[in-house]
């Protein structure tokens, strides 16, 4: 062990000399934290709305009223015709067309039924879903209210005691676990902390290696009489250690600046990330195997990197991918460490929770660094 030691040290030493390696692994997930935890947010709001009024009654006007108070639509256009709401579409002035039919309020109050139009700009189907979706909320809580309204008005005419007894409808109340105030920080900040430890110390690994590599220093330490296995694990342990460095990093960020809860044991989550790293630092050394230089590492970390990240659950739900990509998510490191990190800190999941989840860790972390040992070829 002394001479791992010794390899142990050469490399903090490569690492604090090396001037864009420590702003890697101090600077970056900060800065990834900050601008990822803002930018990737699903939440819309300020969706341009045109209204096209063609009974301009109290009802319609309610109606449009209500679109403004939600905080999601913003009136960017009114008219009398359908037209003009079309062309401010097709130039991309508004996002959502409501457009309110004549008799609205009439129908509304006689037939107890009435129907509006709603289209949407689908050039960008996730904005348009979910405009939809907010849109038609919005028209059924408008519908509840109204009918709510005109049955107590009504029964207040006849029988006094009769509206107390429309007011004793039924009303659902709800609450949202683990996330009350569906903060989508909340949410992402955890997923994106995985994501920054897992691409840093792949890419780091794979090109450390590679570097050594293309300087001549590597082949300074074939000659000599360290074995693999010293040499791989002298290699590896620095950025085991700096993984753990880059956690605490990032959990710092997400707690002082957006306030992440942390339901869950912070030493399990250090534990699970001394267990995880080493699934992207064999993956980093089994790419610098068969890379000859640090282009070619650089571009085939990220061609694996870039799949992991998509698929991993951090921007969309795996359930919602198709069974085969499900199946072949499997072989995905990064998809355990987001699923276990929104696991314990968001709903305070304890090992038998995850237990499944880190066994698979370990597996995947054995497999992958025994067929880059297997790979790697002590050679001058």
């Amino acid at each position: 062990m002394r001479t791992v030691l010794f390899l142990v040290q050469k490399e903090f030493l490569q690492i604090f000399r090396n001037r864009t390696m420590l702003p890697m692994l101090l600077i970056m997930p900060v800065v990834q934290t900050l601008l990822l935890s803002f930018a990737a947010n699903y939440e819309i709001k300020n969706l341009a709305l045109a209204v096209v009024d063609h009974d301009l009654s109290p009802a319609s006007r309610q109606l449009t009223a209500k679109f403004s108070a939600s905080g999601y639509f913003t009136v960017k256009n009114t008219s009398f015709a359908a037209k003009d709401a079309d062309d401010a579409m097709s130039n991309d002035r508004v996002d959502l067309i409501l457009e309110i039919p004549a008799q609205f309020e009439r129908d509304l109050v006689r037939e107890k039924q009435a129907s509006v139009s709603l289209t949407a700009n689908a050039i960008n189907a996730t904005k348009a879903g979910l405009g939809m979706g907010y849109a038609q909320n919005i028209v059924r809580d408008y519908n509840t209210d109204f009918a709510r309204s005109k049955v107590a008005l009504a029964a207040a005419g006849t029988d006094p005691a009769a509206a107390n007894r429309v007011q004793a409808a039924v009303d659902v109340v709800y609450s949202n676990w683990y996330n009350p105030h569906l903060d989508y920080k909340t949410f992402m900040v955890p997923g994106i902390l995985g994501e920054i430890v897992s691409l840093i110390i792949c890419f780091l690994t794979a090109l450390n290696i590679v570097r050594e590599r293309e300087l001549g220093t590597i082949e300074q330490l074939n000659v000599t009489p360290v074995q693999k296995w010293q040499f791989i694990l002298g290699k590896l342990l620095p950025f085991w250690l700096l993984s753990l460095l880059v956690m605490t990093v990032g959990l710092t960020v997400g707690k002082l600046v957006f306030d992440i809860p942390m339901l869950g044991n912070l030493g399990l989550v250090f534990g699970y990330t001394a267990a995880f790293t080493p699934c992207m630092l064999g993956l980093g050394f089994l790419i610098s195997n068969f890379a000859d230089s640090q282009q070619q590492a650089m571009f085939t970390a990220w061609f694996f990197l870039l799949i992991f990240i998509l698929m991993c659950g951090l921007f969309t739900p795996v359930e919602s991918m198709p069974e085969w990509a499900q199946v072949l998510n499997m072989l995905n490191p990064v998809h355990y460490f987001v699923a276990f990190m929104r696991l314990v800190l968001l709903k305070g999941a304890d090992f038998q929770d995850i237990k499944t989840n880190f066994f698979s860790v370990v597996t995947y972390a054995v497999a992958v660094n025994s067929l880059a040992v297997w790979t790697y070829k002590k050679r001058v």
